[in-house]
C-alpha cells in the first residue's frame, strides 16, 4: 500500500459508508480492479473509526440525549416505574435502537459443518471469484431505494371520507427488528448498502423519511463500533492480522480523510433526501451493479480477473 491507495480508500469508506452505494461493494469493486488482495485489517480499523467520528460529530447532541434517555429508562425500571407506551420520543428511540441491534448476534452464530460463521461470509464473496454478488447486491440496493421512494401515502376512512395517514414517528418493536435484520443482510453482501437497505425497510414500515434516515444512521454507529472491535481482535490475535510493518502515516491519513468525507457524506445524503433527489443513487446502484454484473459474467466464463489476468479465487 502506497500513500495513494491511502487517500483514496480512505474516500471510498468515508463516501460510502454513509452514502446509500454500499461501502462493502466499492471496496471490493477497488480491489477486484487494482488486485490489492491483502486483508489488513488494522487498516480496515482505522477507516472504520474514521467513518465512526464522522457520524458521532453529526449526531453528538442527539448521542448524549439517548443516552440520557436510556439512563432514565433504567433508573425507572428499578423503581418499577417504568412503562413501555408511556415513553418520551428519545426514550423510544434509545430502546428501537437497542432493540434493532439484538439481531446482529444472528452473525456471530456457526454455519454447520464450514467452521465459519455467518459474519465471515462477507468476506467469502468479497473474493473476485464472486464478484457477480456485488453487482447483483448493488441492483437489490437500486431497486430497494425506487420502491421505498415510490411507496404510496396509506388511506383511512373517517365519516365516509378518505384521509392520507402520516407516515409515524415513532418506532415499533416489529419496525426495529426487521430493520435489525435488514441490517444483517447488509453486513453479508457486499453491495447491499447498509444505510439505504436500513432506510428503504423503515419507509415500507411506514416510518416518516427523516426519522428512518436518524434512526438508520444511529442503528449504524454501534454496529460500526462493533464491526472495529471484532476486527481489532483479529489483528490481536491473528499473526497474519496486519498491525505488523504497518506505515502509521498512512493509516493516520486515511482515517481522517474517511472522517471528513464522511461528515460530508451524511449532509449530502440528508439533503438529497430532504429534497428528493434519491433517484440519483437509483440510477448509479443500477448501472454499477449491471456493469459489474456483465463483468463478471465474461471472468466467469473466462475462469480469470479481467483486470489483473489472474486466476479467479473463490
Amino acid at each position: 500500500m502506497n500513500l495513494f491507495d491511502a487517500i483514496f480508500q480512505g474516500i471510498i469508506q468515508g463516501l460510502t459508508e454513509f452514502l446509500p452505494v454500499s461501502s462493502s461493494g466499492h471496496l471490493a469493486v477497488y480491489q477486484h480492479i487494482s488486485g490489492i488482495t491483502e486483508n489488513n485489517l488494522f487498516f480496515s480499523v482505522m477507516l472504520h473509526i474514521g467513518t465512526l467520528a464522522a457520524v458521532t460529530a453529526v449526531y453528538i447532541k442527539l448521542i448524549i440525549k439517548l443516552f440520557s434517555s436510556l439512563v432514565s429508562i433504567i433508573k425507572k425500571m428499578i423503581k418499577r416505574e417504568f412503562k413501555f407506551k408511556e415513553m418520551t420520543g428519545e426514550e423510544n428511540l434509545a430502546m428501537m435502537i437497542i432493540i434493532g441491534l439484538l439481531p446482529l448476534v444472528v452473525l456471530l452464530l456457526p454455519i454447520p459443518g464450514t467452521g465459519m460463521k455467518i459474519k465471515d461470509l462477507a468476506d467469502k464473496f468479497s473474493l473476485d471469484g464472486y464478484f457477480f454478488i456485488v453487482g447483483i447486491s448493488l441492483m437489490c440496493t437500486s431497486m430497494l431505494l425506487f420502491f421505498s421512494g415510490r411507496k404510496r401515502p396509506q388511506v383511512m376512512m373517517v365519516d365516509g371520507k378518505k384521509y392520507k395517514k402520516r407516515p409515524r414517528r415513532r418506532y415499533r418493536v416489529s419496525d426495529a427488528v426487521i430493520v435489525g435484520f435488514t441490517q444483517c443482510a447488509a453486513a453479508i453482501f457486499p453491495g447491499l448498502s447498509r444505510s439505504g437497505s436500513t432506510l428503504a425497510a423503515s419507509r415500507f414500515r411506514g416510518i416518516d423519511k427523516q426519522v428512518a434516515f436518524d434512526y438508520s444512521f444511529l442503528l449504524g454507529t454501534p454496529a460500526i463500533l462493533a464491526a472495529a472491535l471484532l476486527e481489532v481482535k483479529d489483528v490481536i490475535f491473528s499473526p497474519e492480522g496486519g498491525a505488523d510493518n504497518i506505515n502509521f502515516f498512512y493509516v493516520i491519513v486515511g482515517m481522517i480523510i474517511s472522517a471528513i468525507v464522511g461528515f460530508i457524506a451524511i449532509k449530502l445524503f440528508k439533503w438529497l433526501l430532504t429534497t428528493n433527489r434519491m433517484y440519483i443513487f437509483v440510477l448509479y446502484t443500477a448501472a454499477v451493479g449491471l456493469i459489474i454484473l456483465l463483468i463478471s459474467i465474461i471472468e466467469l466464463a473466462t475462469g480469470t480477473n479481467m483486470f489483473t489476468q489472474q486466476p479467479l479465487t473463490f
